[in-house]
């Protein structure tokens, strides 16, 4: 079982910038590959970001690359996601999950993972 908390949430204006956090416990997290996700009012949760066991490997969706980078560190079970350059459609319930592994799946759906937080909210204002 793994537990994840995410953090950092708020609210920012257009062209600003945030940093999410994940704290995981309960499992080993080098056997997991990390994912952030999120889910705005109205609309299906969506992948937003991977990053493999290793840190090596990251996959992104195409509404954020060049903008948003995710991140791991395997020594204090985080994975961060960088958001630069925000806006306004970036607003959205984001979320950690985490599935048992070492290399990012093709089926980056909701469905596939394992674990999930309980979300922290973003805003953006224009």
């Amino acid at each position: 079982q793994v537990q994840l908390v995410e953090s950092g949430g708020g609210l920012v204006q257009a062209g600003g910038s945030l940093r999410l956090s994940c704290a995981a416990s309960g499992r080993t997290f080098t056997a997991s590959v990390m994912y952030w996700f999120r889910q705005a009012p109205g609309k299906k949760r969506e992948f937003v970001a991977g990053i493999s066991s290793s840190g090596r490997g990251t996959h992104y969706a195409d509404s954020v690359k060049g903008r948003f980078t995710i991140s791991r560190d395997n020594a204090k079970n985080t994975a961060d996601l960088q958001m630069n350059s925000m806006k306004p459609e970036d607003t959205a319930n984001y979320f950690c999950a985490a599935k048992d592994g070492y290399y990012i799946n093709f089926d980056m759906t909701p469905d596939a993972m394992d674990y999930w937080g309980k979300g922290t909210l973003v805003t953006v204002s224009s």
